[in-house]
C-alpha cells in the first residue's frame, strides 16, 4: 500500500484526539452495530466512519477503499451464501436454470450480515488508522490486562513489520533480476521467496532479541503511558452519538429491505 496503516496512525488528523475516547467510541459503536436487527443503523455507521476517516482524519480515500477491499470481498461472499442457501418463508424469485429459489428472509439476512461485517470492520479500521498501537497497549495496561498478554501482543505486532520488510526486500530483489517476467518465472520466484522467508525472518528475529538484551531487556517491555482524561466535550459527544444510534436501532428493529 506504499504507506502502511501504522504510518497513518501516527500522522492522521485525529492523532491528537484522546485515545480513550477513540477506543470507547469504536468499541461501543461496533457493539451497537453487531446487535442491530436492521441494516439501517450499520449502513449509517459505515458511512459515518468513512466520513470521519476521509474528511476528519485526512486519510486518502483510495487507501481507505483498498483497506476495505478484503472485508468487502468476504462480506459479498457471505451475502451471496446467505441469499442462496438460507430462508424458507416467502419466495422472492426462482432461477430455473440451476433450480435455486431466493427467499425474502434469506435476502434480508444476507443484507443484515453484510452490513454488520462492514460496520464492525469500519469501527476497528477507525481505531487502527487513527490511534497508534503504543497508545492502545498503554490503555490496555490501564484496564489491567495481564502484562504477559500485552508483551506477547507487542512482540507479535513488531514482528509483523519485520515480516513485511523482509518480504518487500526479497520481492524487490527478485523483481530487479527479472524474476516475475513470465508466469513460470513468477511461480518459481514465489516459491523461492516463500522458502527463504521463514529463515530470513527467524534470523532477523534473533538479531532483534539480541539488540533488546543489549539495551537491558529483562523480560518486561515498558509501554508509553497516556494519562490524559476525556474532556467534557468529548464525553457529551460520545454519549449523544451512542444514544442516537441506540434510539435508531430500537426504531428500525423490524425494518426489512424486502
Amino acid at each position: 500500500m506504499g504507506r502502511t496503516i501504522d504510518d497513518y496512525a501516527y500522522s492522521n488528523g485525529l492523532k491528537n484526539t484522546n485515545s480513550l475516547f477513540k477506543v470507547l467510541f469504536a468499541l461501543l459503536t461496533m457493539l451497537i452495530c453487531v446487535i442491530s436487527t436492521s441494516p439501517i443503523i450499520p449502513f449509517i455507521i459505515i458511512f459515518f466512519i468513512m466520513f470521519l476517516i476521509i474528511f476528519k482524519a485526512k486519510i486518502p480515500y483510495k487507501f481507505y477503499l483498498k483497506f476495505l477491499s478484503v472485508p468487502l470481498f468476504f462480506g459479498i461472499l457471505t451475502f451471496l451464501f446467505m441469499t442462496l442457501f438460507f430462508g424458507m418463508m416467502e419466495p422472492w424469485f426462482k432461477i430455473n436454470l440451476i433450480n435455486i429459489i431466493i427467499y425474502k428472509d434469506g435476502f434480508n439476512l444476507g443484507i443484515l450480515v453484510f452490513t454488520r461485517i462492514l460496520g464492525g470492520f469500519s469501527c476497528l479500521g477507525f481505531l487502527a488508522l487513527t490511534t497508534p498501537m503504543t497508545e492502545i497497549f498503554s490503555l490496555l495496561e490501564r484496564f489491567k490486562i495481564p502484562l504477559i498478554i500485552l508483551e506477547i501482543a507487542m512482540i507479535m505486532y513488531r514482528y509483523i513489520f519485520v515480516f513485511l520488510e523482509e518480504t518487500t526486500n526479497m520481492y524487490q530483489s527478485q523483481k530487479t533480476r527479472l524474476g516475475y517476467q513470465s508466469i513460470k518465472g513468477s511461480f518459481q520466484s514465489l516459491g523461492i521467496l516463500a522458502g527463504n522467508l521463514f529463515i530470513r525472518t527467524w534470523i532477523r528475529g534473533e538479531q532483534i532479541y539480541i539488540s533488546m538484551e543489549s539495551r537491558c531487556y529483562n523480560g518486561s517491555i515498558k509501554s508509553f503511558k497516556t494519562q490524559n482524561s476525556i474532556s467534557t466535550k468529548n464525553i457529551v459527544l460520545l454519549i449523544s452519538f451512542e444514544f442516537l444510534i441506540i434510539i435508531g436501532t430500537y426504531l428500525t428493529a423490524n425494518y426489512k429491505i424486502l
